[in-house]
């Protein structure tokens, strides 16, 4: 059911939107979730990665593995991790692209404009109780029937 007539519900469009976004909606869209620890302490599921976040890889051939984030490949929409690498056939070593929904933040950079958002999204998640029945409400639907 479409909610919103601004915004198309069509396949192509939406297609379309995604892989044509500038950089800066596409910082958006890589985001990643965080750690349990992480989310209980900042109240928030999921923020922006960056370089200098270390994670944890949690899918694919490299489940398991952590390390530091060395680049926020956009352009390809993947992250390059620290020692998460392959050798070519010329004996080169090159970064293997990690897609950033695979992987959970374990630690997080902060500065001040980071510690902003975080205080921004978790006033946004703890908004009076959003979605929650109270009490009462509970009693007064029970006394309708």
């Amino acid at each position: 059911m479409k909610y919103s007539a601004r915004v198309s519900s069509s396949r192509r469009k939406s297609r379309k939107a995604h892989f044509t976004a500038p950089s800066s909606v596409r910082r958006k869209l890589m985001s990643a979730p965080l750690s349990a620890e992480l989310r209980q302490k900042y109240g928030v599921r999921a923020v922006p990665i960056r370089k200098d976040d270390e994670v944890q890889v949690v899918r694919g051939t490299y489940k398991q593995r952590e390390g530091k984030v060395v680049q926020v490949y956009r352009r390809k929409w993947v992250i390059h991790i620290e020692r998460i690498t392959r050798e070519k056939v010329n004996g080169a070593t090159v970064n293997v692209g990690i897609d950033p929904s695979k992987v959970i933040i374990t630690k997080l950079k902060l500065d001040k404009d980071r510690k902003a958002l975080l205080e921004r999204k978790k006033g946004a998640s703890t908004e009076k109780g959003k979605g929650k029945f109270t009490e009462e409400e509970v009693q007064a639907m029970q006394d309708v029937d």
